[in-house]
């Protein structure tokens, strides 16, 4: 009997979303389903689309790398969902070596998390977000509140 070398898979119901503004590319464990990457637009309607198929392939926990704003929609819909969703700083996931794609981006994103070798970065709980929403707002106000009585 072979043994298999290389890290543990400690989740192997894992997923990898390499995230860019106009598609998305989601990778699963290719032992799950027989396409185990698809490229989704960025939606809304697409954002719930990653989440039904994550939710069909059986994965409960997904790694995405924080990419400008352009995460902040699906980490909602894929938390809402009842997903795990892990969001990775882009400097502490390499890139494969060879030619960079997005397809094997996320894959390799998937196998880092799989394994267990990503760190979250902090995300606020639904208050503070919602707290944040209300004080930015109110800044936004007053700002304006500001420049009108100026001129």
């Amino acid at each position: 009997m072979k043994k298999k070398s290389g890290f543990p898979v400690l989740h192997p119901n894992a997923a990898g979303i390499d995230i860019a503004s106009r598609e998305h590319y989601v990778a699963v464990n290719p032992e799950a389903i027989e396409h185990p990457i698809r490229v989704f637009g960025c939606f809304t309607e697409d954002l719930y689309a990653i989440a039904d198929w994550l939710i069909k392939c059986n994965v409960n926990t997904v790694a995405m790398e924080a990419t400008g704003i352009y995460w902040v929609s699906l980490y909602l819909i894929l938390e809402e969902s009842g997903i795990e969703v892990v969001l990775v700083n882009a400097r502490h996931v390499k890139n494969v070596s060879g030619k960079k794609s997005d397809v094997k981006d996320a894959e390799w994103i998937r196998q880092l998390h799989s394994c267990g070798l990503l760190s979250a970065s902090f995300q606020p709980d639904h208050f503070t977000r919602t707290l944040r929403t209300f004080m930015r707002h109110r800044k936004s106000l007053t700002d304006m509140g500001q420049l009108r009585i100026s001129t």
